[in-house]
């Protein structure tokens, strides 16, 4: 299977603007920094997002300033190509809008990845891992999933790892203890289940100018002490994507159309008992 010191052409699946760079930022610039070309393709224009105080907002709209801002961030990363595929940022919580990331059918969602891994023509995708609870994010990694399995592109979860998203949320609770990731649960990837771990520390400075570049919001990095900042930001932790088993072959009483692959436990489990509050859950 190619991995990441292998490719020589990675498109990356994000669900927001940011994602490429509070997400996967220092993988970017690791791979540029090695001759890989690399492409970012991200489901929406992040319109549900906070702005931060200050920013004044343009004609365009929230969605127009974050586009903006991730083409700067993909341009000091070395991201060779940008594409959107014009859904809309769900939100974290709330009914989710039928033209969303989440609203939008799963099947759709995937062709939309699909089409853009016809284009960019990668022989890697990563996408986040879904383990910090975000629905989009949980989406995306779907579909990405999805359309490597339909191009025979392997697909790789960038983590991450439960102990320090234990510390996050830590921190978390003490400067914004209304946080809605606080009610998501446990957080993050076991961390046995990072098989792959890159040392990008000789672009802690340049990763934080990326950030610096979505000035409209608030990273979450901001409020951690020093040692976790550098924690999170100087190693790109990563796992081939397990694929779906087919139901038939775990012995599970029902199919795909009527159950989901739950991408953290690699198991089959019925939709009739999936909770629709839980953003962990493959939609």
């Amino acid at each position: 299977m190619i991995g990441p010191d292998d490719a020589r052409r990675v498109l990356v699946v994000v669900a927001h603007p940011d994602d490429e760079t509070f997400g996967t930022g220092s993988l970017l610039l690791h791979l540029a920094d090695h001759g890989v070309t690399t492409g970012v393709c991200c489901a929406s224009r992040g319109e549900a997002g906070d702005v931060r105080g200050g920013v004044t907002v343009p004609a365009g709209g929230v969605g127009a300033l974050r586009e903006a801002e991730l083409r700067c961030a993909a341009t000091l990363l070395g991201v060779a190509w940008v594409l959107l595929l014009d859904l809309v940022d769900s939100g974290m919580t709330g009914a989710a809008p039928p033209d969303s990331i989440t609203g939008t059918p799963m099947h759709e969602v995937t062709r939309r990845v699909s089409d853009a891994v016809a284009r960019f023509l990668p022989d890697l995708i990563v996408t986040l891992d879904g383990s910090d609870g975000h629905r989009d994010h949980v989406r995306m990694r779907d579909a990405a999933v999805s359309a490597g399995c339909e191009h025979a592109i392997p697909v790789w979860l960038h983590c991450l790892p439960r102990d320090l998203m234990q510390r996050w949320a830590q921190s978390l609770a003490g400067h914004d203890p209304d946080s809605p990731y606080l009610a998501l649960g446990e957080l993050g990837t076991p961390d046995e289940k990072v098989t792959t771990r890159i040392d990008t520390g000789e672009f802690y400075d340049r990763r934080w100018e990326a950030i610096a570049l979505h000035r409209s919001q608030v990273s979450p990095y901001e409020a951690l002490p020093e040692d976790l900042k550098r924690a999170f930001l100087t190693t790109e932790r990563l796992r081939p994507a397990p694929l779906p088993a087919d139901p038939d072959s775990t012995c599970h009483q029902h199919n795909r159309h009527t159950c989901y692959w739950d991408y953290l436990t690699c198991q089959w489990s019925c939709a009739h008992e999936r909770n629709s509050a839980d953003p962990q859950v493959a939609r």
